[in-house]
Parts: structure tokens; C-alpha cells; sequence
């Protein structure tokens, strides 16, 4: 925002890509991507990668197929910011980081899940500290981890259930045959 408020539009991991705008036709995003795991992130020339979309092949269907994720994921989560608790959003949101990097303990402040979510620390704080209290999370100085996976995600809204559906079918529904699709990147410094 004008003022500097941020908000998460989504997340991103080993199953997406960044840069969308790119294969729509556009080379400009409006938005601002953080990489939160160092070394996580690969990046591609949108040169290479407009011309592998436009050959119209395995590549073009994946992306394709995640856009429409995406989609999906972005709507879910205007629906959920709108209509659930804090409680439930937070839920949901740990669950869906912890599907994405495949972890169930990881680093995050207070402070960047209040810009994520787009609510004021002290709403996280009293939140994670409902889910602590549960035992469903254990959190100390900017380390999370998930303790009851279970309860966790009985505690979440419905929206986790459907994104999680969602991005499920990506590998299924995608590349049949990975034999033409080859690109090197490098990684992200």
C-alpha cells in the first residue's frame, strides 16, 4: 500500500513460481516477493522462460495449471481474511507454510506473520499463544513449531482445506513428460 501496510497475496515454494506477469504478457508485477528460506529460491531469465511457455508444451500446461491454483489460493484467502477468525487465519497459515516447505518447525516472527496476515502483532500474539496453550504449537523467539498437526488443522477454517485440495493436483495434472522440458537457472543470491 501508498503507506507501506503489507499484506500476503499467497505463498510459493518447489510447486510455483513468482513472475507470473510474465507468461500474461505483461514484464512489470506491482507486487514485492520475499524469499523467507535462504537458498530456496532459483532464479530464470524471463527471456528463457517466455520462450519455453511459448512453445506451447509441458511447460506452458504446468504454469497454466498453477495459475489457476493461484487463483484459487488468492480468492480462498479474500474469503478467509474477510470471514474467519484470527485464531483459524493463523491456523490455516501455518499449516499451508508447513505443507509448503515440507516442515513442521521453522523461523518466523510475530512481526512478519502480522504483515502476512494483515492484522497488529498483538492479535498474532494472543492467537499463537491460544494454539500454544493448546498444544498445538510451540512458539519461542521466532521459531515455530507444529506439535498437534491434528488439532492444528481442526482449529483452521475450511480455506486451508480447499487451498491444500487445490495445489494437491498440481503434479497429477500437469507434466506427463518431463523429457522436453529442461532449463537451468541459477540460484538467487
Amino acid at each position: 500500500m501508498e503507506n507501506g501496510s503489507t499484506v500476503e497475496a499467497g505463498l510459493v515454494s518447489n510447486e510455483g513460481m513468482v513472475g507470473i506477469p510474465i507468461i500474461l504478457g505483461d514484464n512489470i508485477a506491482p507486487l514485492t516477493t520475499m524469499v523467507r528460506v535462504p537458498d530456496s529460491a532459483l532464479r530464470l531469465c524471463a527471456d528463457i522462460l517466455l520462450a519455453e511457455f511459448d512453445r506451447g508444451g509441458s511447460l506452458q500446461k504446468l504454469l497454466l495449471r498453477y495459475v489457476k491454483s493461484v487463483y484459487i489460493e488468492i480468492a480462498q484467502s479474500a474469503a478467509c481474511n474477510r470471514l474467519h477468525s484470527l485464531e483459524e487465519r493463523l491456523a490455516r497459515w501455518l499449516l499451508t507454510v508447513s505443507d509448503r516447505l515440507q516442515l513442521d518447525e521453522f523461523p518466523l516472527t510475530q512481526e512478519f506473520i502480522s504483515h502476512m496476515l494483515g492484522v497488529r502483532r498483538a492479535g498474532v500474539t494472543v492467537a499463537a499463544h491460544t494454539l500454544s496453550k493448546a498444544g498445538m504449537i510451540n512458539y519461542h523467539r521466532g521459531h515455530i513449531q507444529i506439535l498437534n498437526r491434528e488439532a492444528l488443522e481442526t482449529t483452521a477454517c475450511e480455506c486451508y482445506r480447499v487451498i491444500k485440495n487445490e495445489f494437491a493436483q498440481l503434479p497429477a495434472n500437469s507434466v506427463q513428460d518431463n523429457s522436453e522440458l529442461i532449463i537451468t537457472s541459477n540460484p538467487v543470491n
